[in-house]
């Protein structure tokens, strides 16, 4: 929730809000927040109605019967349920509404392109990097004292310096769950603007090569 709130903010004191139709996609993202917001109402409930089993003070009345607190449960249960049901449809609903957010951005950026954003200039190695990223299956590996290393969906591994330009650039994101696990790596919606926008560099054609000179006919002069 903060962080649709933070890129909100961002996006409606950005170019973007001069865009065509930019309205809209701000519109969606605001749904966003709203939503999350209602998951975690619904979450912290949840929290609320659970039953917790604890034990009380010393000289505090006996702990109350086993048949008591399986009844608290049973009526607990119905109301957690409903609340956790409530919630993950929220979270599903924020999930759809940024995915269309980042579509429509990258649709009107690629119609509008005099309001597109700055993009960092990519080498043939960092766009092909890029586009090996987009495919998806992408992840990363950084296990307890061994060397980081990322592979493609394919399971072909990808090197680490145009990897590091990539996400120091913010055209891929980690995903930073925990250090001793894989990560899934994806591509943003800058990453999308700049395979859209960009191609990888190309060496300069050499200039043609001069025709050889006529060679001698053996004709005599005259």
């Amino acid at each position: 929730m903060s962080r649709s709130l933070v890129r909100l903010s961002v996006l409606d004191g950005s170019q973007y809000s001069a865009v065509p139709g930019s309205r809209l996609s701000l519109n969606t993202l605001s749904g966003v927040t709203a939503s999350a917001s209602i998951a975690a109402s619904q979450l912290a409930r949840a929290v609320g109605d659970n039953p917790l089993d604890g034990a009380d003070f010393a000289g505090s009345p006996p702990v109350e019967e086993e048949s008591v607190r399986q009844a608290r449960h049973i009526e607990a249960a119905p109301v957690l349920a409903e609340s956790l049901a409530t919630a993950a449809q929220h979270l599903e609903l924020s999930a759809t509404c940024c995915q269309y957010t980042a579509s429509a951005i990258i649709r009107d950026l690629t119609e509008h392109p005099e309001h597109r954003p700055d993009l960092p200039e990519l080498s043939h190695a960092q766009y092909a990097v890029l586009e090996r990223i987009a495919q998806g299956g992408t992840r990363r590996y950084a296990p307890h004292n061994r060397p980081v290393r990322v592979t493609d969906g394919n399971g072909q591994a990808i090197h680490a310096t145009p990897f590091g330009v990539l996400e120091k650039e913010r055209l891929i994101r980690v995903a930073r769950t925990s250090r001793y696990v894989s990560q899934d790596v994806v591509i943003t919606a800058a990453g999308q603007l700049a395979l859209g926008f960009q191609r990888p560099h190309r060496s300069q054609a050499t200039s043609p090569a001069k025709a050889p000179a006529p060679g001698n006919t053996g004709g005599k002069k005259r």
